[in-house]
């Protein structure tokens, strides 16, 4: 437990220089058409099928088996996906195309258990993405294809189709799973970045769903990329992760840490047991998380 309160580090400003010469190539671009749609995708691409509402199900009969059968495959312990075989695999790519397919027959309106909502969600959310990887790869980062003025978002504009509506992902996530009171759900979606948790490499299971979040979740305070403690500066260094989502497990930095540190190494626990530290924010590696 932590007895001297934590301060943020106060975030460096741009300088006026840099502010003006955004703005001025922004109105170059503009001019010029930086922002076209990107020529291979829609504005909005979807996921998944339209179902007639006689064959929609609960999510508690919804089967992730084969999507299981793909991240076994394609993935790897440390969350690191090999886009280049599945997009090259037909097999493949066609088995996610039915999962996804399979997905969208779940009724929004049919009573289901929590877990089994959780799991169709994360579930949902990260094959839902490697799709939208899938079908704009080879590609450097999931930043590629996330314009923000104009074209293709894959975070808006990749639906997937459930039952009568759709969800993109910035829905699943903002709209649903932040929602479900499972702040541990930060730690199971992967936005295909390096930055992000790992991607567990099985899909995840309503039976399971409580140990599968506690695994990830201290996999996740167990890299460096994600918790360092700097002894000599006194300083806790979070992942960027927590800077944007740390609301969700407390209303201030100090309930924050109590709830992380229930997952931490020991060690971690241990060096910050004095107090006196404050807490700084990691860079967020935003590269595709994929095998090299």
């Amino acid at each position: 437990m932590l007895n001297t309160p934590f301060k943020t580090l106060p975030t460096t400003t741009a300088s006026t220089w840099k502010q003006a010469t955004s703005i001025a190539l922004f109105l170059g671009c503009v001019a010029i058409g930086c922002f076209l749609p990107t020529p291979s995708l829609q504005a909005e691409e979807t996921a998944g099928k339209q179902w007639p509402a006689s064959q929609q199900v609960s999510m508690d009969v919804i089967n992730h088996q084969s999507f299981d059968q793909l991240l076994k495959k394609h993935v790897d312990k440390n969350g690191m996906v090999n886009y280049k075989a599945w997009h090259a695999n037909p097999t493949d790519r066609q088995t996610l195309t039915a999962y996804l397919n399979h997905l969208s027959q779940a009724n929004l309106n049919t009573p289901a258990q929590r877990n089994a909502q959780l799991a169709y969600w994360i579930n949902a959310y990260n094959a839902v993405t490697i799709e939208g990887i899938l079908r704009v790869y080879p590609t450097t980062s999931i930043r590629n294809h996330t314009a923000k003025i104009a074209g293709y978002n894959i975070w808006k504009d990749l639906k997937l189709h459930v039952g009568d509506s759709k969800a993109g992902l910035e829905e699943i996530e903002h709209k649903v799973l932040r929602k479900m009171n499972e702040p541990r759900i930060h730690f199971a979606i992967v936005c295909a970045s390096i930055g992000c948790p790992r991607l567990l490499n099985e899909a995840y299971m309503p039976q399971k769903m409580e140990q599968q979040l506690t695994i990830n979740t201290k996999d996740f305070f167990s890299r460096s990329q994600n918790l360092q403690i700097d002894t000599n500066s006194r300083t806790v260094k979070l992942s960027k992760l927590l800077n944007w989502y740390g609301s969700d497990f407390g209303a201030d930095i100090n309930t924050q840490l109590v709830a992380y540190q229930r997952y931490w190494p020991e060690a971690a626990t241990q060096a910050v047991a004095a107090g006196g530290y404050r807490v700084d924010y990691l860079s967020y590696d935003w590269n595709l998380n994929a095998q090299r």
